[in-house]
């Protein structure tokens, strides 16, 4: 009766346990299910750490091509920003393909148009969007590492035999004949066979314990493809087809799966079944050896597994797409889709993403944009806002704008440069390797012509070689297959290059000793000098002030620099 008693008991408390975690997982499904309906027209909470941003681009380093975005543009235009500012992705795969196509604007039409198709159909179907975010939801993150560190370290381990493990589970046969013969003998035989396989079992664990936890990645990619299939998105078929291809190409490589990891993807579990199942791996190596066969045939279907990412990434960068849309929408800040036409680029009430309550301007670019004014007034915020409207057309198929039409570009910039310390390397030699890229790409041939920025050409030379080499430069960067927006404090620029730039100007405004900057373009060059006024207004001795004035009044006249 004691016994009864007791194993009730125990029966009572795992059964009571086993519900516990039922309902705590219910509950967190449910949780995790309506932060996906209310966080659609919000903006991301994400956090970044350091080396989050080390793994992000691992699809990207891995799918180089001509025509992406350097990293000197990339830099430029702080698009690390951008890119969290539009990252609603909840998978590893998501979140570095995302980062890829941003980097990837060298997109045909077609494909842009397909991609705005499937966010436009994310964004009208919430039961639909959040099926598939819940899926992505399971195949998860990982961690500091990105998907391609895992399967090189899977490359890196090589081919492994079985036939050691198979012949010690061999000898377990003759040992259970033995038993009916001679039991101590028997058990004795079992014992030894035991204790050689735990002995060694523990060893080998520990060296592919990284390596089952890439292996338990690609078992949740192919539960999310098979289960994004089944979804059957009407929008999707393509990628559908894709999917159960490649799914049918590896279903040999999950074979015995269960044995190497838990259908949550850990290596150990924490239940009675898992505990037991811990015993048997230990003693029969059957996770080993199963391990072993899925190394090898994911070794053989790496193009598949490449496919798979791709696939479930793509449409879950539709989905990051379609909700970003929304939270501009909800901002009312707006967004267009753009056209690709014409030779010219035009953008009407075009803005910057990462400013909040921006001011908008609109552009109409025949030939190169010479902007001028003081610091502070809006140059190089503009020349990034209109880069980044360029890049997110040609990438998202969306423009922080009311119209954008333009061609489709090759994009590159020289702006935030600074020394490399390094190579020992000062700016100005920075500088003039930045801008030779750019003459260089605009020399090749493409049938995209070059969309450039250059914020204060040669600022890390003097005055007069920084105004002739800069004209020369600017010259050669108006030719009829590239596009060029510089912002300069030298205004001789603007009658030097007259026939070959359109010249536009920001303009502060100072009321009642404050200076105010408007953030408006204008067209012309800048006309007011307020570089010594702002000065004045910051306290500055009145004689430093007087001084400079008439140093500057007694230079126009006369062309000469005097100290006065």
């Amino acid at each position: 009766m004691e016994y009864l008693i007791f194993w009730g008991a125990m029966i009572l408390v795992l059964g009571f346990v086993a519900l516990q975690g039922f309902l705590s997982n219910r509950r967190d499904k449910k949780r995790f299910e309506k932060k996906l309906y209310e966080s659609f027209g919000k903006r991301p909470d994400k956090e970044y750490k350091v080396e989050r941003f080390l793994r992000i681009p691992g699809y990207y380093e891995n799918h180089r091509e001509p025509g992406q975005i350097d990293d000197i543009t990339w830099n430029d235009l702080s698009m690390d920003q951008v890119f969290m500012r539009l990252n609603y992705t909840i998978s590893s795969s998501g979140e570095e393909v995302l980062y890829y196509l941003l980097r990837t604007p060298n997109r045909a039409q077609e494909e842009l148009q397909y991609f705005d198709t499937l966010a436009n159909y994310f964004g009208e179907h919430q039961e639909q969007r959040v099926a598939f975010q819940k899926i992505m939801g399971n195949l998860g993150n990982t961690g500091k590492f990105s998907l391609y560190d895992y399967l090189e370290y899977l490359h890196s381990l090589g081919s492994r035999s079985n036939l050691k493990d198979t012949i010690v589970n061999l000898l377990y046969l003759p040992a259970v004949v033995l038993m009916f013969f001679r039991l101590p003998a028997g058990l004795a035989a079992i014992a030894v066979l035991m204790v050689y396989n735990i002995t060694t079992y523990l060893g080998i664990k520990r060296e592919i314990e990284p390596y089952i936890t890439s292996l338990a990645y690609i078992t949740r990619l192919l539960a999310a493809a098979e289960k994004t299939a089944e979804l059957k998105l009407p929008v999707c078929e393509r990628d559908n087809e894709r999917l159960r291809q490649d799914r049918k190409a590896l279903a040999k490589s999950q074979r015995g799966s269960f044995w190497v990891f838990s259908k949550t993807g850990n290596t150990t579990g924490g239940s009675p079944l898992d505990i037991l199942l811990d015993y048997v791996r230990m003693a029969f190596h059957v996770d080993l050896i199963f391990f072993n066969r899925m190394l090898r045939e994911i070794g053989l279907h790496g193009e598949e597994i490449d496919r798979l990412i791709t696939s479930l990434g793509y449409l879950e960068s539709a989905v990051s797409t379609a909700m970003y849309r929304a939270s501009l929408e909800a901002e009312d800040a707006g967004w267009c889709r753009p056209s690709f036409r014409g030779s010219r680029l035009e953008a009407e009430q075009l803005y910057h993403p990462l400013i909040e309550k921006p001011v908008k301007n609109s552009i109409f670019a025949v030939r190169g944009v010479l902007l001028t004014g003081s610091n502070a007034s809006g140059k190089s915020t503009f020349l990034k806002t209109v880069a980044i409207g360029a890049l997110l057309a040609q990438t998202l198929y969306t423009v922080t704008a009311d119209a954008y039409a333009a061609p489709q570009y090759r994009i590159y910039s020289s702006m935030s440069l600074r020394d490399d310390l390094e190579s020992g390397e000062s700016y100005y030699m920075v500088e003039i390797k930045a801008l030779k890229r750019i003459l260089d790409a605009a020399a090749q041939e493409s049938d995209r012509p070059v969309l450039c920025f250059v914020d204060e050409v040669l600022r890390g030379t003097n005055t007069v070689e920084r105004i002739a080499a800069g004209t020369q430069i600017l010259l050669s960067l108006a030719g009829a297959d590239i596009l060029c927006f510089a912002a300069t404090h030298d205004i001789e620029l603007t009658e030097l290059l007259a026939g070959q730039y359109d010249n536009y100007h920001f303009e502060e405004e100072i009321r009642e000793g404050d200076i105010l900057f408007p953030y408006t373009l204008q067209k012309g060059k800048a006309g007011s000098r307020n570089a010594i006024r702002l000065l004045e207004i910051m306290g500055y001795e009145p004689s430093i002030i007087e001084r400079a004035q008439q140093q500057a009044e007694n230079f126009l006249q006369q062309g000469i620099w005097k100290l006065s």
